[in-house]
């Protein structure tokens, strides 16, 4: 049984790809192990839905947050996995942050270790990198990516640039998508915020952060002509209050805490449309596929996104929804009133269809043959 350490620079409490990924890795007959970073009240070794989780406490955890200082907890953090985890069979490193560790291992304590690099978003094309910041991150990823046997990433855009920039094989595209799953349409929204029945519900959910478009959608339903249109946002992060206050002011803007991903697909279904609004703000951002546009499209309501490169083809390619001419409140005002206009039947048979390819399952194929392929020569 093959050993596989798949590892995160985070404290693995949300994220829900990785967690996907090892369920599937473990059901195929592989030894999974998740080795994060320890944060308090989380426990440092525990089970998460039987994958086995280690965080690594570190001593350096409470000193400043100076970068020096930080350098010094990923150092240390790199020191601590290396020495535990170098038998490892297979070294699954999630995002730039983590290959350091897997070509350490590999150049120097175990030259048989498989590298899976998993790369979440275009690593090197972050939301503000930039400066010396940006051309460290991009001599590294040149200097460490020819090490890896095998490169995941989440969109054909960027698998595209990976092979223009390191003249790679073309990345595996594994999106980040849900299980599948019949939906069986809710009201959970409509119940407890106390929307009426005739009122359109747009949501956005997701983390509620900067460079996510939150502050124009905000603009948008401040000054909407359609007085039937409201928004529910439901999520966390530096923008929750901001969304509040602006909820106590306006009625048609509603805010919904985050709900646990067990049960989100039924908040997902009780709206009408759903909404990415990412920014243009960085390489990464255009060429992104948002795993809340898979979650809308599984709970089977159309999608409303801003013009950019990879959301805008899945939605025209295959007639889900509208797409925003300009990433204003006015371009996104259009695309809503565009959006109620659409034939909802029409919709409903194409989210239908969409969603039997774009579900874990199917992205869980092209994941075990990526393994596979590790052990083919």
């Amino acid at each position: 049984m093959k050993k596989v350490t798949s590892i995160v620079l985070n404290n693995f409490k949300n994220d829900s790809r990785v967690l996907k990924e090892n369920i599937s890795l473990q059901k195929a007959g592989y030894e999974v192990q998740v080795v994060a970073l320890h944060e308090e009240p989380l426990a440092e070794f525990e089970e998460v839905q039987n994958i086995p989780v280690h965080r690594v406490k570190l001593k350096s955890r409470g000193w400043s947050k100076q970068k020096l200082i930080q350098l010094i907890k990923y150092f240390e953090f790199i020191y601590k996995v290396v020495k535990q985890y170098k038998k490892s069979d297979i070294i699954h490193c999630n995002d730039l942050n983590s290959l350091p560790i897997g070509v350490i291992i590999k150049k120097f304590f175990n030259k048989d270790v498989k590298i899976v690099y998993d790369a979440h978003e275009y690593e090197t094309e972050l939301n503000g990198l930039k400066g010396i910041q940006k051309k460290l991150v991009k001599w590294l990823e040149r200097k460490l990516i020819k090490y890896a046997d095998k490169v995941i990433t989440v969109s054909d855009a960027i698998a595209d640039e990976y092979v223009k920039l390191y003249d790679i094989e073309k990345p595996s595209l594994v999106l980040n998508t849900p299980p599948y799953k019949e939906i069986q349409k809710k009201n959970i929204f409509r119940e407890t915020l106390d929307i009426l029945e005739d009122q359109t519900i747009f949501l956005y959910q997701g983390g509620l952060s900067r460079g996510r478009g939150i502050e124009i959608l905000l603009e948008a339903f401040k000054t909407i002509d359609n007085e039937n249109a409201v928004i529910v946002f439901m999520g966390y992060g530096p923008l929750e209050s901001l969304i509040q206050n602006t909820s106590k002011e306006y009625k048609n803007i509603y805010f919904h805490q985050a709900v646990s991903p067990d049960i989100l697909l039924d908040y997902t279904s009780s709206a009408d449309f759903g909404i990415s609004t990412i920014e243009d703000s960085c390489l990464s951002y255009r060429y992104c596929l948002p795993n809340k546009m898979f979650e809308y499209l599984m709970a089977e309501i159309p999608v409303i996104v801003s013009n950019l490169y990879e959301m805008k083809r899945l939605v025209e390619l295959n007639n889900i929804g509208t797409v925003a001419k300009e990433n204003t409140s006015q371009g996104l005002k259009e695309a809503i009133e565009e959006a109620v206009k659409l034939d909802k039947e029409e919709l409903k048979t194409n989210i239908q269809k969409l969603k039997t390819i774009y579900n874990w399952e199917e992205q869980e194929k092209v994941l075990l043959d990526v393994y596979k392929d590790l052990y083919a020569n």
